[in-house]
C-alpha cells in the first residue's frame, strides 16, 4: 500500500510538470511532437495517478488487457531508455570547440524568425557562427531560409541583419540563402550560390546548427555530397531544450527508418 503511493506521488509530480510544459509551449503556439508528447503523457500520468486503484483493478481482472497493459508498459520503459541514450549522446557530442580549423564556409542552417527577428534558437546559432567568421574573414557565411508563415522577410535577410549589428560582420562577407524551409533545402539551395564564389562542396565548410540538430545535420550533408564538414552546436535555450531534443529524436528515428540518409 505504502508503495503504491509513492509511486501515485510521483506520477502526479511527474506528470504535473509535463503536462504544464507543454500546456504553456502550446499555447505560446509552439505546436509540434516535442511539445504535444509531454502534454499527452503528463496528461496520462495524472490521470493515472487519480484513479491507479480503479485502473489497476480493471486490468487485475481483464487478462488479456492485463497483458496488453503490461506490455504497453514494457514498450514505454524501453523508448525511455532509447531517449535517454540519444539524449545522452547530444550532451556529450557537442562539445563547444575553441579552435576551428580554416574552412571556405560557414553555412548557418534556419531555425525561424518572430516578427522580422530570429527566434532565440536562431539567435543561439548566429551567435555560435560570427566569432568563427570574424576570426575567418575570407570565409563566406551562408545564411539560410526563406519566408516564414506570417512573415514579411526571409528568414536569411533577418539573419544577415542580425549579424551586421550585432557582430559588425560585413555584407560582403554574407551569402543570403532565400528560398529553402527545410535542412534538406538550407544545404542543396545554399550549393550553387558556394559554387558561384568557386566554393565546392568538397572543399572544408562549417555548418553551424542547433546541439540537438548535428547529428541529423551531419547525416543529410554527408548525402548530399559534402565531403569535409564541420558541425557547430549552439546551445538550445533552456526554456525549449528538452522539447526540441525530443522532437529531433523522432525526426532522426524517422529519418533513419524511411531511409533519408
Amino acid at each position: 500500500m505504502q508503495i503504491s503511493t509513492w509511486v501515485r506521488i510521483f506520477l502526479a509530480l511527474i506528470g504535473s510538470v509535463l503536462f504544464l510544459d507543454g500546456a504553456i509551449l502550446i499555447a505560446l503556439k509552439k505546436i509540434h511532437i516535442g511539445t504535444v508528447i509531454p502534454f499527452l503523457l503528463g496528461l496520462f500520468f495524472c490521470i493515472y495517478a487519480a484513479f491507479y486503484y480503479h485502473i489497476e483493478r480493471f486490468f487485475f481482472y481483464h487478462f488479456r488487457w492485463h497483458s496488453v497493459w503490461r506490455f504497453g508498459w514494457l514498450c514505454f520503459w524501453i523508448w525511455l531508455i532509447s531517449l535517454g541514450y540519444f539524449f545522452n549522446y547530444l550532451s556529450k557530442n557537442n562539445m563547444q570547440a575553441q579552435n576551428i580549423a580554416p574552412v571556405k564556409a560557414i553555412i548557418v542552417l534556419g531555425s525561424g524568425i518572430e516578427n522580422g527577428q530570429p527566434s532565440a534558437t536562431l539567435a543561439k546559432r548566429l551567435d555560435r557562427a560570427a566569432p568563427i567568421a570574424l576570426a575567418q574573414p575570407n570565409a563566406k557565411v551562408v545564411v539560410s531560409g526563406g519566408v516564414d508563415f506570417g512573415e514579411t522577410i526571409s528568414e536569411a535577410k533577418a539573419m544577415s541583419q542580425y549579424l551586421q549589428q550585432h557582430y559588425r560582420i560585413p555584407a560582403s562577407q554574407i551569402i543570403l540563402e532565400k528560398q529553402s524551409t527545410s535542412t534538406e533545402l538550407n544545404l542543396k539551395n545554399s550549393q550553387p550560390l558556394l559554387n558561384a564564389r568557386n566554393i565546392t562542396i568538397q572543399q572544408p565548410i562549417a555548418i553551424v546548427t542547433s546541439d540537438f540538430h548535428t547529428l541529423r545535420a551531419a547525416a543529410i550533408a554527408k548525402k548530399q555530397g559534402y565531403t569535409n564538414i564541420t558541425m557547430l552546436g549552439a546551445t538550445t535555450p533552456l526554456e525549449t531544450r528538452y522539447n526540441a531534443w525530443l522532437r529531433e529524436y523522432f525526426a532522426y528515428v524517422s529519418g533513419w527508418a524511411l531511409n533519408e540518409y
